[in-house]
C-alpha cells in the first residue's frame, strides 16, 4: 500500500557511437509512463508526463554525447499528488467502487482500478509502462496510416492515408505491398507521397468473427523512398477485410442495436476483459493468448475492454484479430465524473484519444469505440452535485470531443456514448428497453431471483454478473489451511464487494443445501454462477433479434479472489467458462418451464447463417434414472433466430420427483444438450450417482474419462486437485445409459495410474 505514497526513480545508462550523433533529429519516445512522470537526460531536464495513455516525444538530440548517457525519470507519487489537487480544485464525485477508492483519481489519466475495485485490490502503481525508444532521423518518416475499405461484389477497394513528416525538400516516394499468408498479392510503386494510394483487391477473403468463418489477415507494408529509393521508413499494418457495423434503426420494438459482419447480423457472445493483473506492464502473450483462445474455445465473438482498465497492448489485438474476437473498446472512464470544463484536462485527453485510436483502429476485432462506463447510471444530472457531472458538461466529453476523435481518425468505426446508453427516448432511462445498451444487476445487486432475467428484453446487455469464488488449486497457493472458511479474515479480506460473500449464501440457501465443507462451498458458489448466467444467456438468445448482445461481467481476474470472473487468476475455468460453452453454442436447445402449469416450452435458437434441419429430442426421468416420457420431433432450423418447437404438459408429475432431458442432434450428432428442473435443486432428493469410470492414455500428456452412472448426476464435476489440467468438459449432467467422455490435456508427461489414484469423481448431491 505505500507504493503508491512514494516518490520513484527509474535510471539507465545507454551508449551511442559518434554515427548515432549525426542525425538531424533524435527523438526520445516513451509509450507508457505511468503516471507523473520527470524525465532527465545528461543532467538536462527533457519534459513532463501526466496521462499513462499517451505516447510522449521529446526532443534529445541537444542533450546526448558520444559514448555513456544517463536517463532518469522520476514519478512523483500519485496519492499525496491527488490529496493536493483535492484540496486546491475541489473533489470530483465518484461512486466508491472498493472501500479504499479515492475519488480524486479523476483528475489524472491513470488506469482507474489501480485505485482499487469491487473485484480487484488498490495497488497505486508508478513507473515505466511501456517501450521508450530513441527514433534517429534525418530526411522524413511515416508518422500516420489509415486504410480506408470499400466493399463492393467480390472486390475490396482499399484507400491508403498517410501522414509523412519531411525534413528536406527532395522528392520522396511510397512503396505498397499487401501480402497474405506471407505471400505478396500486390505490389504498387513510385506512389506520390502527397496523394491517397487506392488500391483493388479480386477475390479477396473477407474476415469473420468466430463461429461464422475464418480470419484471413492481409499485411498492407507502406515503404517511404527517398529521392535514391532507399527506403527511410516502414508503416506495416495488420488487417482482416471485412464491414463490422453497429446497426440502429427503426423496428417493431423501437431502435434495433446490433452488430452486423460483412452485412450479416450476429448475436454477441462474449463477456467483459478487465487488465489481466493490477501491474499494467504485467501482460506476457502467453497469458493474454490463453485468455483469448479459451474465449473462442467456449463459442464467444466478442469481449468488451472495460473503461477502468487500460487501452490493451498491440498483442491483444493481435491476438483478437486472429481469434476472430470482436472488441467493444471502451475509452478509459468509469464509475466517476470527470473536470471537462477544464481547457487542460480536455486537451490532455483529446491527445489520449487520438493516440490510441490511431494505434488499433486498424485492427479487424475492433468492433465499437464508446465513452465510458456506467456515467449515465446516475453520475450525471442537469448540475453539478456532490454526487453528479452536468450534462452539459458531460456532453463536451462524450458526445463532442471523443465523437469528434473517432469520426476524424476511424471515419469508418462506430462511436456509442457510453455504456449503459439509451439513444432513443429519456437518457436518464439507461435500462431502456426499447434502446441502446444496457447493465442488469438486479439479480446480485438487488437480489432479484434468477427468474428475473426472464422479464427482461433488453437490445443489447453489456453487463450482467454472478459472483463465486476461484478453484480451490488457485486458492490454495494464497489461502494458509487454517483459514480456509469463506468467513475468515482473510477470506474476507479478498472479497472486494461489500455484498460479496453473504450474497453468494443468500442464493445458495435459494437454490441449494447447505455444502458441508469449504472445497464443496467453492464449488457450489461455482454452479450457482454459472446457473444465473445460463438463466440469462438462454433467454436472451431466445429473445433475438429483439435482443442481439450478451457480455458477461467478467471473463478473466486480477488475483486469486471471489469475483465475477469465470476463468480465475491462474488461469483455471470456472463452472461458469464451462458452461458457456454449451449456452453460447451455434445451436442451442433450451426449455422454460412454467411452474404454474407444469409444462415446459422446448426452443431452439439458432445463430447459423443458413436453414439447417435436426431432431429435438426430450426425455422426462424420475429421480432415479427411470423414464417416464420420451419423444422427438424432426425439425427445420431456420438461420439466425428462435423457435418454439413443442410444449411439454408435464401436470401428472410432482415438480420434485423429474428431470428433463433434452438433446439436439444434427445429422445423427448431438450438438446441444440441455437439463430442466421443475423445482428448485435443494427439493430434489437427489440418489447417489453410482460413478463408473475407466481412464485411458491417448498421448504422452492426454488421457480420456469415460464415465456412466447408475442414478442421475447433476453437475458432475472431474477434480485431479495439484496437476495442471485441462478439460474438454465439465460442471455438465449426466443420466443412466449415456456415457460421457471427457478429454484431459497435461502440462507434463504423466501415467495412467497417476491419473487413476488422484482422479476425484463428484457432483452436487457429493456437496451435503
Amino acid at each position: 500500500m505505500w507504493i503508491g505514497e512514494t516518490d520513484w526513480v527509474y535510471s539507465r545508462t545507454f551508449s551511442l557511437a559518434v554515427d548515432d550523433l549525426v542525425h538531424e533529429h533524435i527523438y526520445l519516445r516513451c509509450l507508457g509512463l505511468d503516471t507523473l512522470a520527470k524525465i532527465t537526460l545528461n543532467n538536462h531536464g527533457m519534459g513532463e508526463t501526466d496521462n499513462m495513455y499517451r505516447t510522449w516525444e521529446f526532443d534529445a538530440k541537444p542533450y546526448l554525447v558520444a559514448g555513456e548517457n544517463q536517463i532518469e525519470i522520476a514519478f512523483a507519487a500519485p496519492m499525496p499528488f491527488l490529496r493536493q489537487i483535492e484540496a486546491e480544485k475541489g473533489v470530483l464525485p465518484a461512486w466508491s467502487v472498493g472501500a479504499e477508492r479515492l475519488n480524486g483519481g479523476s483528475w489524472i489519466r491513470k488506469e482507474p482500478c489501480n485505485f482499487g475495485w469491487d473485484w480487484g485490490p488498490k495497488f497505486v502503481t508508478s513507473g515505466i509502462w511501456r517501450d521508450i525508444d530513441l527514433l534517429l532521423l534525418d530526411t522524413a518518416r511515416i508518422t500516420d496510416l489509415l486504410i480506408l475499405q470499400d466493399h463492393s461484389e467480390d472486390a475490396v477497394q482499399l484507400t491508403l492515408k498517410w501522414t509523412v513528416e519531411q525534413l528536406s525538400q527532395e522528392t520522396l516516394t511510397m512503396d505498397v505491398e499487401i501480402l497474405l499468408r506471407d505471400e505478396v498479392v500486390i505490389q504498387k510503386q513510385g506512389l506520390a507521397v502527397d496523394k491517397d494510394a487506392v488500391i483493388n483487391i479480386a477475390k479477396p477473403e473477407l474476415w469473420y468473427p468466430n463461429g461464422m468463418g475464418a480470419q484471413p489477415l492481409y499485411t498492407v507494408r507502406a515503404k517511404l523512398l527517398s529521392s535514391e529509393h532507399q527506403t527511410l521508413d516502414t508503416a506495416e499494418k495488420r488487417i482482416g477485410l471485412r464491414t463490422l457495423k453497429l446497426e440502429r434503426h427503426p423496428d417493431e420494438w423501437g431502435e434495433a442495436f446490433y452488430f452486423s459482419v460483412n452485412g450479416i447480423p450476429f448475436f454477441a457472445k462474449g463477456a467483459n476483459w478487465i487488465p489481466v493483473s493490477p501491474f499494467p506492464s504485467d501482460t506476457g502473450r502467453d497469458t493474454c493468448e490463453q485468455l483469448i483462445a479459451d474465449s473462442a474455445a467456449v463459442n464467444m465473438n466478442m469481449l468488451r475492454v472495460w473503461g477502468g482498465g487500460i487501452y490493451e497492448h498491440d498483442v491483444f489485438y493481435d491476438l483478437c484479430d486472429e481469434y476472430g474476437i470482436c472488441i467493444w473498446q471502451d475509452f478509459m472512464f468509469a464509475c466517476a465524473t470527470y473536470p471537462s470544463y477544464d481547457a487542460d484536462f480536455m486537451q490532455n485527453v483529446k491527445a489520449e484519444a487520438e493516440d490510441n485510436v490511431r494505434r488499433i483502429r486498424h485492427h479487424a476485432c475492433i468492433a465499437l469505440w464508446c465513452g465510458n462506463n456506467e456515467l449515465e447510471q446516475g453520475l450525471v444530472s442537469d448540475e453539478w452535485t456532490e454526487r453528479t457531472m452536468s450534462w452539459a458538461d458531460y456532453e463536451k466529453l462524450f458526445d463532442v470531443l471523443l465523437a469528434d476523435v473517432v469520426a476524424e481518425l476511424d471515419p469508418q468505426g462506430n462511436y456509442h456514448a457510453g455504456s449503459a446508453h439509451s439513444p432513443c427516448g429519456d437518457r436518464n432511462d439507461w435500462k431502456n428497453p426499447d434502446c441502446g445498451d444496457t447493465h442488469l444487476w438486479g439479480v446480485w445487486h438487488q437480489k432479484f431471483p434468477f427468474e428475473w432475467y426472464r422479464t427482461c428484453l433488453h437490445r443489447f446487455v453489456s453487463e450482467f454478473g454472478f459472483q463465486s469464488f476461484p478453484e480451490p488449486d488457485t486458492l490454495q497457493s494464497v489461502i494458509a489451511q487454517e483459514d480456509r472458511n469463506i468467513t475468515s479474515y482473510v477470506m474476507e479480506h479478498r472479497q472486494r464487494s461489500g455484498i460479496g460473500n453473504s450474497t453468494i449464501i443468500h442464493y445458495m440457501l435459494d437454490w441449494f443445501r447447505l455444502p458441508t465443507s469449504f472445497e464443496d462451498t467453492i464449488r457450489a458458489s461455482q454452479i450457482q454462477q454459472g446457473m444465473a448466467m445460463k438463466y440469462a444467456v438462454e433467454h436472451w438468445r431466445r429473445n433475438m433479434p429483439r435482443t442481439m448482445g450478451a457480455l458477461y461481467w467478467q471473463l478473466n481476474d486480477v488475483w486469486q479472489a471471489p469475483g465475477w470472473s469465470s476463468i480465475d487468476y491462474e488461469g483455471r475455468w470456472k463452472a461458469l467458462h464451462y458452461m458457456a460453452k454449451h449456452f453460447f453454442a451455434p445451436l442451442l436447445i433450451s426449455g422454460v418451464e412454467n411452474a404454474e402449469n407444469k409444462t415446459v416450452a422446448i426452443h431452439i435458437t439458432s445463430d447459423l447463417n443458413t436453414t439447417t434441419h435436426g431432431k429435438a429430442a426430450w426425455m422426462v426421468t424420475d429421480l432415479a434414472g427411470k423414464v417416464l416420457l420420451s419423444g422427438e420431433i424432426n425439425t427445420e432450423i431456420p438461420e439466425r433466430r428462435d423457435s418454439l418447437i413443442q410444449t411439454l404438459d408435464l401436470s401428472v408429475y410432482a415438480a420434485r420427483e423429474i428431470l428433463v432431458w433434452l438433446d439436439l442432434t444434427v445429422n445423427g450428432a448431438s450438438v446441444s444438450q440441455n437439463l430442466v428442473l421443475m423445482s428448485r435443486p435443494k427439493h430434489l432428493n437427489l440418489l447417489t450417482p453410482g460413478f463408473e469410470w475407466k481412464v485411458e492414455k491417448t498421448g504422452e500428456k492426454t488421457a480420456e474419462v469415460t464415465l456412466s452412472v447408475e442414478h442421475p448426476a447433476l453437475w458432475v464435476w472431474l477434480d485431479l486437485s495439484g496437476h495442471d489440467v485441462r478439460l474438454s468438459d465439465n460442471y455438465f449432467h449426466l443420466r443412466p445409459g449415456v456415457t460421457e467422455v471427457v478429454t484431459l490435456e497435461f502440462a507434463d508427461n504423466i501415467s495412467k495410474d497417476v491419473i487413476a489414484l488422484d482422479l476425484r469423481v463428484k457432483s452436487l448431491v457429493d456437496t451435503y
